[in-house]
This record gives C-alpha cells, sequence and structure tokens, in this order.
C-alpha cells in the first residue's frame, strides 16, 4: 500500500505542464549544502491490516492509568467532558467550519465564536475578548505583544510563578519584539509573586504578568499590584492556566487587570497529548484595538434582524498587512466550541459548585499528606486544585513507587528548575475519588526509600 495520491504517470503529466523533468528540479534554489542527497532512510510500506497490528504493537507498551489514578496537572487539567459535548460538536456544520468570511453563509459558527466571547468576558469578568487563540502559553505572549504595543515600551515582567513552558513561549515572542524580559521572584513561603516596593517599579516597564492561580496552585489577592502597576501607567497580565479556578475565586477583572489570557483546555478538552487547546484573552474595551486575532461583533441587518459579523480584523492578511496586531489565522473555533458549551451546560451555579468540589477535595488531600513524616509543603498560601510538597531526599524514587502500584502521583518540577529537585506539583479535580485519595495516601505512607 503506497499512500501516495499521485500515480507515476500523474506525476509525469504534471511535470510535463510545468515544464520540468523531474520533481527535484522543483528544488533546484535550495543550496545544495543543505539539500538531503538520498532518499529518506524508511522502512517498506505496510499493508492496511499489518499497520494496524503494528499501531498496535506500539499502543502494548503504554502504561495505562485511570483518571482517577491520576494526580497530574501542571497546565493539563483532567475533568470529566459530558457526552453532551462530543455529541454536539460532531455535527457536521461545527466540525467543517471553515473561517467565517461571509457572515451571509456563517451566522452560525459567528455566533458560536460571539457566544464564547460573550462567556469568557463573564467569566474574567473582562469588558472584551477575541474569538480564542491556539492555547495558552501563545495567548500569554500574545498579551505580553499587546502591552508593549499599549505602552511603547520595552520591558516585561513575569513571575516565576508562570508555568515554566508559558514562559519559554513568552520569551520566544518577546525576544523578537527587541525587548527585554526580567524574572520576578515568587515569594518563598506563600508560592506567589512578590509584592514588590514602589522602587522595584518604574516608568520603563509595560507590564507584569502573574499566574492566577499559580503554577504552584497558589492564589494571592491581585489588587495591590495592579494598583501599584497603575500609578506608573503600566499593565498587570493575569494568566489563567485553570479557569475553573474563578468559579470560586475573584475574577482579575474584579481586581483591576488589563489583560487575562489562558486557556479554556478545563472546559470540554480532553489534554490529548497537549493539544490542541483552546486560549482566551479579555481586555479592556479601550485597549480593543491592541487585541490580536479576530473579534466577533453582533449587529442588525437592514430589517432590523439580529446578525454577526467579524469586526476589527486587523490580522496580516487583511488591509493592516505587516501593521496588523497579530498573524493568528486560526482561533481553535471547534475547541471554542466544546468549551462554550461546557461552560453553557454548567452555568453560573454549577461552574461553582464544581470548583467546590475540587477545592474540598484538593484540602483533604493537603491534610492527609501532612501525616507523611518526610513530606513537607514549601508554600503556605491558600491553593486551587494543585499543590507542592518536597521530599527529603530525591523524588524519582517517590514517584516510581506510586506508579508500581498503579497511581501516577504528580509532577515531578526537577525538570523545570534543579533548584525544584524534590518538589512534587499534585493536582485533584472531581475525577479523583475520596477512595483513590486514600490510596495515593496509603501508598506514600508505605514508601521506605
Amino acid at each position: 500500500m503506497s499512500y501516495t495520491p499521485h500515480t507515476s504517470h500523474d506525476v509525469h503529466k504534471m511535470l510535463e505542464v510545468i515544464g520540468i523533468n523531474t520533481v527535484e528540479q522543483l528544488f533546484e534554489d535550495i543550496p545544495a549544502a543543505i539539500r538531503l542527497d538520498r532518499k529518506l532512510n524508511l522502512p517498506q510500506a505496510l499493508t492496511e491490516p499489518e499497520l494496524w497490528q503494528h499501531v498496535g504493537a506500539l499502543a502494548q507498551k503504554n502504561n495505562v492509568y485511570s483518571a482517577e489514578s491520576s494526580f497530574l496537572g501542571g497546565g493539563a487539567n483532567r475533568h470529566y467532558i459530558p457526552a453532551m459535548i462530543d455529541q454536539m460538536i460532531s455535527r457536521s456544520e461545527f466540525y467543517t467550519a471553515y473561517t467565517p468570511y461571509q457572515p451571509e453563509i456563517s451566522q452560525g459558527t459567528l455566533q458560536a465564536i460571539f457566544e464564547f466571547q460573550s462567556l469568557i468576558c463573564s467569566l474574567t469578568d473582562m469588558e472584551v475578548a477575541n474569538a480564542s487563540m491556539y492555547d495558552g502559553a501563545s495567548a500569554a505572549a500574545e498579551a505580553c505583544l499587546m502591552a508593549l504595543r499599549i505602552t511603547r515600551r520595552k520591558k516585561i515582567v513575569v513571575s516565576e510563578g508562570v508555568h515554566p513552558l508559558y514562559r519559554a513561549v513568552i520569551e520566544t515572542y518577546v525576544k523578537h519584539q527587541q525587548a527585554e524580559l526580567i524574572a520576578w521572584p515568587v515569594d518563598g513561603s506563600g508560592g506567589h509573586i512578590q509584592q514588590p516596593n514602589q522602587t522595584d517599579i518604574d516608568d520603563t516597564i509595560a507590564a507584569v504578568i502573574v499566574q492566577y492561580p499559580s503554577f504552584f496552585g497558589t492564589v494571592q489577592d491581585l489588587g495591590p499590584l495592579a494598583e501599584l502597576l497603575h500609578q506608573h501607567n503600566a499593565l498587570l497580565i493575569a494568566v489563567v492556566a485553570e479557569p475553573l479556578a474563578l468559579g470560586i475565586l475573584t475574577p482579575p477583572g474584579a481586581m483591576t487587570a488589563d489583560i487575562v489570557a489562558g486557556d479554556g483546555q478545563s472546559f470540554g478538552i480532553p489534554t490529548q497529548f497537549g493539544g490542541p487547546y483552546v486560549g482566551f484573552l479579555a481586555t479592556r474595551l479601550k485597549q480593543v484595538r491592541q487585541m490580536p486575532g479576530r473579534l466577533v461583533g453582533q449587529t442588525v441587518d437592514a430589517e432590523g434582524r439580529r446578525g454577526f459579523v467579524l469586526t476589527l480584523a486587523t490580522r496580516e492578511q487583511h488591509i493592516r498587512r505587516e501593521k496588523a496586531t497579530s498573524n493568528i489565522c486560526s482561533n481553535q473555533g471547534l475547541c471554542a466550541l466544546a468549551a462554550s458549551i461546557a461552560m453553557a451546560m454548567l452555568g453560573k451555579t454549577g461552574l461553582r459548585k464544581l470548583a467546590e468540589i475540587n477545592l474540598s477535595k484538593t484540602e483533604y488531600l493537603k491534610s492527609a499528606l501532612k501525616t507523611i513524616p518526610w513530606l513537607s509543603f514549601p508554600y503556605s498560601g491558600p491553593t486551587f486544585n494543585e499543590c507542592v510538597v518536597r521530599t527529603q531526599s530525591d523524588e524519582r524514587p517517590v514517584l516510581e513507587h506510586c506508579k508500581k502500584n498503579g497511581l501516577l502521583a504528580g509532577l515531578s518540577l526537577r525538570q523545570f528548575s534543579p533548584a525544584w529537585a524534590q518538589h512534587i506539583l499534585l493536582s485533584v479535580t472531581e475525577l479523583n475519588s475520596r477512595t483513590e485519595i486514600d490510596r495515593l495516601v496509603n501508598v506514600l505512607h508505605s514508601y521506605s526509600g
């Protein structure tokens, strides 16, 4: 089975039409020194049954854990996905939809995006949101670029409580703007950004970016930081990697954050090997023209009927060209729809109840872990969904011990920084039963390394 769409005859006819003899001639403009001068080292093609057998054998190598036996988090959040969500987004008019350039035939797609924007505004307590973005990390990075444009300054302060992978993406974006990225340490006990003094913030800083709750799961009041920044006409960017927390916490907008960016994966989207997810970005109406991506607006037609259109579409493929606010050409529309359905199904009351369940289960685990003498809590502040524990010695044998007992007992933070060796980030959601939480604690008690 060749898996190729064109026969050799097809290829010959196409080459003949464009006036060349071989496919290789298409690549003559690429310097010979960087061209591969041999065929790819690929195995022989398989038949379809052989391919299924091969892929199945590879899949057998995976270690499979149930959702309730996993305490992994760190930006990929495990939540129950109601069957209705997959049923709804599998409708052909949704999963085949393309960019809604023609509003006359795209009212359903445009309305779905408009509803997503409205829900994000309600969730974050902001005034305007865009039509979604690739993921939380790129949304955070775009928020930083937006702050640079608004303030016309060249310094971004990023809290070390922001997810390390988000920070890596931010660094990549910002360095291409010839801007300076300044790391700000977290409080040694609270686990959130240290409240700066008046002398720490000056008129050269464009924005401070803080995760809420932090990468360590800790929660802080962002109001005093926002007030200090606004005295210097700098912006506060709040990153929300776990938006379910906003069902119970004060939203960033209520603490006068200027931009809120994050990931909506918690709402109806599986962790699925890291993507696709759905980023969101919300801001104040006065800053809407600096917002990246696209925006769907609501209007009325000549007969007074409600309608939806793309508005302020200042992308690079429109009239703004190189002056565009971003080159985002996709808005993860299907994922945004899944998130919208999940939020609408929960509603305001359901969102709060689900957040309370997550909070109470996390507190139950934290209380139980305190009975283990070789574990300590480096951060004493309040947390949501996640918490960090520190082992007396190497954390890796501890995690391996748990794996042998069928448990994924959290995320080792060693991979992000040598300073975080012996630290484990644990995540608890509604999917972790009390029985399984108790089993985790018992397995940790049995560790004798």
